[in-house]
């Protein structure tokens, strides 16, 4: 099956090369159905939902509603009130962050969180620790940059409120265990709250085997467009929270000094939603869904194992994080090239990668480097790609002499 005869960027050359796109892990690639799922939206029902009452109104709320569904197979929530439609995952994390996490900390508390995060899980926490009073503590990693559970074991306290953490590492490809990591902290009476931007695209979820309190991921990541991301709670976490923003449509009765809200989801939903996006989305899990994600989790963890095969024969190439239990992704440096260099050299040869802290400067500074080249895979990419970024990065060596 030839999935990238699916995505008609891909079908292009860059610096008169062969389009290599390598960086999956910033935004992936978007799917023929994607695209004629949003065109169709704008051509043929483009209307506003829950509030019209005509033709298109209902077919709008229907194909915005419908996706929801979608998203709640998707990950096997309970039910879609579970799920929250947001800009992305940035967005899903500050409003968990600022309507649970400033509304259930005080002075004493640890919100627990790894060196690792992407500066999406990390920055929201950092506020609220400071507002809240609460301690912000850092679970320490192993050498490697992978979690251990036996680390985690000594770093969870009966003070551990909140644990925020990673279910793919975007700079090492670690993966966390998530399931003992929420036994962990449910048996201190705290909640787990997982970073999925990179895990839903990769791997099989289900929230209720996984047992996450919060989870978040972005669909642009994962076939979809920018623009959209989701926030699964558990139901009566979500119930019991306030919404953080405010506007039409999030609210039942408004008067003059007062106002209620709607049930979830939609009470965190105000204002004008990305249809079109949420749309888009619902179509990017049609397809993944079309592909089967253990097919693609299957593909994706063999490429990962032949590019750090491949990549081992690259004279000073400096790889980053354990050589095991990894998925999606390789981070690098090349002698003593900068990055940029790096990322430059290879862009004259088609192939596109990732260079610089990658949202995650403490991680970068914890692994001894200023910046890291990273190489990300998915579902489109083969061992030719891999083929090709091996030569394309002993050419750069050869280009610079190192």
């Amino acid at each position: 099956m030839n999935i990238a005869q699916d995505f008609p960027i891909l079908y292009q050359t860059v610096n008169n090369c062969r389009l290599i796109y390598l960086d999956s892990a910033a935004t992936s690639q978007k799917p023929l159905a994607v695209i004629e799922a949003m065109n169709e939206f704008y051509s043929k029902y483009n209307s506003n939902v829950h509030r019209g009452i005509h033709t298109l109104g209902t077919l709008a709320t229907e194909k915005y509603e419908g996706a929801r569904s979608k998203v709640a197979k998707f990950i096997k929530a309970k039910t879609p009130a579970q799920i929250i439609f947001t800009s992305g995952s940035t967005a899903a994390l500050n409003l968990v962050a600022c309507s649970y996490g400033r509304n259930n900390l005080k002075p004493g508390d640890e919100l627990l969180i790894t060196i690792a995060e992407h500066h999406s899980n990390l920055i929201p926490w950092q506020q609220v620790a400071k507002i809240t009073g609460a301690t912000l503590k850092c679970l320490d990693l192993e050498t490697d940059g992978s979690l251990s559970l036996e680390k985690a074991r000594q770093a969870i306290t009966t003070q551990t409120k909140i644990l925020a953490v990673h279910h793919i590492s975007n700079v090492l490809g670690t993966i966390s265990p998530i399931k003992e990591l929420a036994h962990l902290v449910h048996a201190v009476g705290g909640i787990i709250a997982v970073d999925a931007a990179q895990s839903a695209p990769h791997l099989p979820l289900d929230v209720n085997d996984l047992d996450v309190d919060f989870l978040f991921f972005s669909g642009h990541k994962m076939c979809g467009p920018t623009g959209t991301g989701v926030l699964y709670g558990k139901k009566d976490l979500l119930e019991k929270m306030e919404p953080e923003h405010f506007g039409g449509e999030m609210n039942n009765l408004v008067e003059f000094h007062n106002a209620t809200w709607r049930e979830i989801p939609w009470k965190f939903e105000a204002g004008t939603p990305n249809i079109a996006g949420v749309v888009g989305l619902g179509a990017a899990i049609d397809y993944l869904n079309s592909v089967g994600m253990q097919n693609i989790a299957e593909h994706n963890a063999a490429l990962t194992d032949y590019a750090l095969d491949a990549l081992a024969h690259v004279p000073e190439l400096k790889i980053y994080g354990p050589q095991k239990n990894r998925h999606g992704l390789v981070t690098f440096n090349l002698g003593k090239l900068h990055p940029h260099d790096v990322a430059t050299f290879l862009d004259a040869e088609g192939i596109a990668i990732r260079a610089g802290q990658h949202c995650a400067q403490p991680l970068i500074k914890w692994l001894g480097a200023s910046s890291t080249a990273r190489a990300s895979f998915y579902l489109y990419n083969n061992e030719a790609d891999i083929e090709a970024l091996t030569q394309g990065l002993k050419n750069t060596r050869e280009y610079f002499s190192v």
